[in-house]
């Protein structure tokens, strides 16, 4: 099988796992959900201008705030793609593993890695492209003013969220390998993304922490409203130390499953 047909049945096998679409769901309409609290809370204070009870009146920074909870979306999407093979099927299909009969259409291991990568950064690509320019527009119209900011700029935070998303996405793709396993990568990632970051936790007590690859990439979209950016790496550089955990960890994890047992 060719790469093209293998990222093709990839595509389509993940995104027709119900796990994908919660995902996807998670990335648009949370990111979405939390765009227009952050809109509505703006245009309250500015109504009665009580202007100390927001943080910053620009719709631009109101649709940005919610890109985090994208990575909890990214999380599960990169996780589900391969841990989904290693979970048993029902007793009536015999109890055994996906991976197996994946192995048997596509036997050449890296290609198939490959392939379900290029899955991910398909379906995480095309949810931003679609979710981040909503939700500015969603901003905007809520709130009601203009955001000073040009459209190059917009452009630019909104491919750097979108990388953000995907380069979280495929490191927790390289876990889920190596795991052999979605469960527990999945509950470590998203408490990390959603509830308490080691990352930021760390931060604290070393400024090397904003090389861990949550704090590298912050910068790909954040900017100096957000708190944690005092310290942070600028965009460039913590964008390309994002990268390199995720093409590390991708290498390391490509290792792994081409010498062990499936």
């Amino acid at each position: 099988m060719s790469l093209g047909r293998a990222i093709a049945a990839e595509l389509h096998k993940t995104a027709t796992l119900p796990a994908a679409r919660v995902a996807v769901a998670i990335a648009a309409l949370g990111s979405l959900g939390i765009t227009v609290l952050n809109a509505t809370g703006i245009r309250a204070a500015l109504d009665s201008g009580q202007l100390d009870d927001v943080g910053y009146t620009s719709p631009v920074e109101a649709a940005f705030s919610a890109a985090p909870l994208g990575t909890v979306g990214a999380v599960i999407l990169g996780v589900i793609a391969i841990g989904s093979e290693y979970s048993a099927n029902s007793s009536d299909a015999g109890g055994g593993r996906q991976i197996s009969s994946t192995l048997t259409v596509l036997p050449r291991r890296l290609r198939l890695l490959v392939a379900k990568a290029a899955a991910v950064v398909l379906l995480l690509t095309g949810t931003a492209a679609v979710t981040l320019p909503t939700c500015l527009a969603a901003s905007h119209l809520i709130i009601g003013i203009s955001s000073g900011e040009g459209w190059a700029e917009l452009a630019i935070r909104c491919a750097g969220a979108a990388l953000y998303w995907t380069l979280t996405a495929l490191i927790a793709f390289a876990i889920a390998v190596l795991a052999r396993d979605g469960t527990i990568p999945l509950i470590v990632l998203i408490a990390n993304s959603s509830l308490v970051s080691v990352s930021i936790l760390l931060s604290n007590l070393t400024p090397l922490a904003y090389y861990l690859p949550d704090l590298a990439g912050m910068r790909l979209f954040a900017r100096d409203t957000w708190a944690m950016t005092a310290d942070a790496l600028d965009p460039l550089t913590g964008g390309l130390v994002m990268a390199a955990w995720a093409f590390g960890l991708l290498a390391v994890a490509a290792a792994a499953f081409e010498r062990r047992d499936a």
